[in-house]
């Protein structure tokens, strides 16, 4: 059992790039530090939380949403979620808007792989007994209408375009464990 202590945790994906100004995201699935609720698990439906944004910086012309697992025992991490194009007058995505029949996407917005292969979004699954895990739901404010990769992209792709051209960035952390089997 690895465990994922507090001290071994990984460093965030945008601790790599430069620093920008912050923003706020909320969510009404989300709590910071929480537990992430059940639909939110890989296997307890994959539906994508509700988010919320303001206090963006003047001159945003889209948006990028992430969810990033740095805990992920894979020496990379692992992405659950990475969205772009997200169009400047939408500051919110309700449950869903990234998974199922995804009612409430923007039209432009653009899912790419995520780290199950699929372009939606992928609820939690840490190993069992790997001990909690957090999940990084990341909102960019983006300089640009089209961010420039299409939906063949990695979300490494995405993550290097991000670094040179987010304007600012809001997280918002939940975590979840899945216990060690019996």
């Amino acid at each position: 059992m690895s465990g994922v202590s507090e001290q071994n945790r990984r460093p965030l994906p945008h601790d790599f790039h430069p620093p920008v100004p912050s923003f706020t995201v909320v969510s009404d699935d989300v709590s910071p530090g929480a537990t992430l609720r059940s639909d939110q698990v890989f296997s307890g439906g994959n539906v994508s939380p509700h988010l919320r944004w303001e206090g963006f910086p003047e001159g945003t012309k889209s948006f990028a949403v992430t969810c990033f697992d740095p805990d992920a025992p894979t020496g990379s991490g692992f992405w659950h979620w990475v969205l772009f194009d997200v169009p400047a007058d939408v500051t919110e995505l309700p449950a869903g808007a990234g998974s199922g029949e995804m009612k409430g996407l923007p039209a432009g917005a653009v899912h790419v792989r995520n780290d199950y292969g699929t372009r939606d979004f992928g609820g939690a699954a840490p190993p069992p007994g790997d001990g909690s895990h957090r999940y990084v739901f990341t909102v960019y404010a983006v300089d640009k209408e089209k961010l420039g990769p299409d939906e063949a992209a990695s979300p490494a792709v995405v993550g290097f375009n991000l670094r040179f051209h987010a304007l600012a960035r809001a997280q918002l952390i939940g975590e979840y464990e899945n216990p060690a089997n019996g």
